[in-house]
């Protein structure tokens, strides 16, 4: 057997209330790079299922930007590292440099792509200017007294920068080196967003006190104020067209406005959300136009993550690319669309997605939700799927309308799980027991004295139940009797599942072993799949029953044969910070989620 890679379904940048989140194309105009958790991803803009990860940081990055040559990029994380890798190839590490002891905010590259300024949260200093292959220093930042939120180098000589800070003031600098030339205070509040022109004429800079700023590119005078009062939200991004006659701004009014740089006025106005509606998860904390398009493409990132395409032509948003922020922590496939089949995920976040697995893109589930952490989510007979989450409460989604369908269901504690049984029953596993409800309504409830569940799987007539004193439980789901149990078994019990054909149980442990069980016996038939080496997080069978694929903490996916159970197949560090659950979806393609929010798609070859 062989398992590889067919596509990585990304995230969505991560953002921060009152903080602008940087956002950077390509020369070509065809991948965006962001940042999301401890990852950079490199998207495509025109087909956004296709993305690739680099996840050599060690701590949450911050920011990431290609380069003018289009051949690197550039990331920076919370510990102040900033990593130069390779986006053409195979993403080999160029050079890590330790630029501050603090966030980085910003990078920008000169027109050479031979050097960068990092900026941000220092302790000593605020940001340093480096060269791309060495890390040697090439100029000093200063003449600020708090954090550099934005950095940009004009990309023609002579060479000149400029840093926007909390400090209020707009710094220009002389290059190379970069040394420090005059400070311009115009803003009242913090500068959230500099940027120079692509034709180095022009400066522009926006911040939290809603004004816009042009300064001359090359001499660092001030020219104008302009739009003053058009905005009525902090400013937070800026970004130019390729011809460098207007640009664009992203702003917390949930507005983004396009401008005419020579006349100094607005000449078309986005707005999202609802209209009159004041919704803070519409904040504008990012944009980018992407040059080397002919579209005039300009994308727009909100406060959720999403990230909306618009165009001049167009005074409604034509795309938006929705998605995970925070590490996916369930997952579920419903086949009520088929031949498509659905997945649902929930993330820590308690956002819950439903995907394409057709085209890979994602919607979110409309309706009221779960507040937190989305802790489990299975699929029913009928198609519906179930979710529990750490509100202590019990959804039903409607995968065919993408809607949470009545009102919660509470609880009695913390879910551990959840499954779907015959007849429209709903299990729920918390740390007190056992609960079944219909239709809303609670029918039955069973506590096993001082075990609490773990895991819980339901087929047919059968309703098996892990507990936390190394315990396997066989229940009926119509009575909550106990059929069997099972003790003594080694290990925590982590996670549970049925083959679609019923004659098997596979029970995952936090040891990183998995034990198949007989269910016509409840004899161990298979006990040689062991090759994870931390909790494992997720089993999923193709619809013969007989092969399985299971993920781990210890971040890596295996797919295991039950003719053959020595024959396996893996993929080490499938997910940064470990797989949180696994879905087979059709015949040699599985799904998997983990703590980089993404999902990846893995293809399988070699089933026999």
């Amino acid at each position: 057997m062989l398992i590889f890679i067919e596509s990585i379904w990304a995230p969505s940048p991560s953002t921060s209330r009152g903080q602008p989140t940087q956002l950077s194309s390509d020369p070509k105009g065809e991948r965006l790079a962001y940042a999301n958790n401890k990852s950079i991803f490199l998207r495509s803009i025109d087909n956004p299922a296709i993305s690739t990860q680099y996840s050599q940081h060690t701590t949450p990055t911050t920011v990431a930007r290609f380069s003018p040559s289009g051949y690197y990029v550039a990331s920076g994380d919370v510990s102040g590292t900033v990593r130069v890798w390779d986006c053409v190839g195979e993403g080999a590490t160029k050079g890590e440099y330790h630029i501050i002891g603090g966030r980085i905010n910003d990078l920008a590259w000169d027109g050479d792509s031979a050097r960068i300024i990092a900026v941000g949260d220092g302790k000593e200093k605020y940001g340093h200017c480096i060269t791309a292959d060495s890390g040697n220093s090439v100029g000093e930042i200063s003449g600020h007294s708090s954090q550099i939120n934005s950095v940009s180098i004009r990309q023609q000589r002579p060479l000149r920068a400029a840093t926007g800070s909390d400090d209020t003031s707009l710094v220009f600098y002389h290059g190379v080196p970069f040394k420090f030339n005059t400070s311009l205070r115009k803003h009242q509040r913090f500068i959230y967003g500099v940027g120079f022109s692509p034709d180095g004429s022009s400066i522009v800079s926006v911040g939290a006190d809603k004004q816009i700023f042009l300064f001359d590119g090359k001499t660092g005078e001030a020219r104008s104020e302009i739009g003053a009062g058009e905005h009525k939200g902090s400013i937070f991004s800026v970004a130019w067209s390729k011809d460098s006659r207007r640009f664009v701004t992203s702003s917390a009014d949930q507005t983004v406005k396009m401008w005419d740089a020579e006349a100094g006025k607005a000449i078309q106005t986005w707005r999202m959300g609802e209209e009159g509606k004041v919704s803070v998860p519409d904040h504008q904390v990012g944009v980018v136009w992407p040059s080397g398009r002919s579209d005039g493409l300009i994308i727009s990132l909100n406060l959720n993550g999403d990230l909306t395409y618009l165009s001049d032509s167009n005074p409604k948003p034509h795309r938006i690319v929705r998605g995970h922020q925070k590490n996916i922590t369930s997952v579920a496939k419903s086949d009520i669309r088929s031949p498509e089949s659905t997945l649902i995920t929930g993330s820590s976040d308690g956002r819950v997605c439903n995907w394409s697995t057709a085209s890979g893109e994602a919607g979110l589930i409309d309706g009221d939700g779960h507040s937190n952490y989305v802790s489990a989510i299975t699929s029913s007979p009928d198609g519906s799927i179930h979710s529990v989450g750490w509100d202590d409460s019990l959804r039903s989604i409607d995968a065919s309308a993408a809607v949470f369908m009545g009102a919660a269901t509470a609880t009695d504690g913390q879910p551990k799980g959840v499954a779907a049984t015959v007849n429209g029953l709903t299990a729920v596993a918390t740390h007190k027991g056992v609960q079944t409800f219909k239709d809303g309504q609670k029918q039955k409830e069973v506590s096993f004295g001082s075990m609490s569940p773990t895991a819980i799987a339901a087929n047919d007539d059968i309703l098996a139940v892990g507990g936390d004193n190394n315990s396997l439980h066989i229940l009926s789901p119509m009575s909550l009797e106990t059929k069997h149990t099972f003790t003594s078994l080694g290990s925590t019990i982590s996670t549970l599942s049925f083959s679609p054909t019923g004659e098997y149980l596979a029970a995952g442990f936090s040891n990183g072993k998995i034990s198949v069980f007989s269910c016509s016996t409840w004899d161990v038939a298979i006990s040689r799949w062991s090759s994870h080496t931390g909790r494992v997080t997720g089993i999923s069978w193709n619809k013969e029953g007989t092969f399985a694929v299971s993920g781990g903490l210890d971040t890596n996916v295996y797919v295991w044969s039950v003719k053959k159970p020595g024959l396996r197949v893996g993929k080490t560090n499938a997910h940064k910070d470990g797989v949180n659950g696994v879905v087979w979806l059709d015949e040699g393609r599985v799904l998997s989620v983990g703590g980089d929010a993404a999902v990846k798609a893995w293809k399988v070859e070699g089933l026999t």
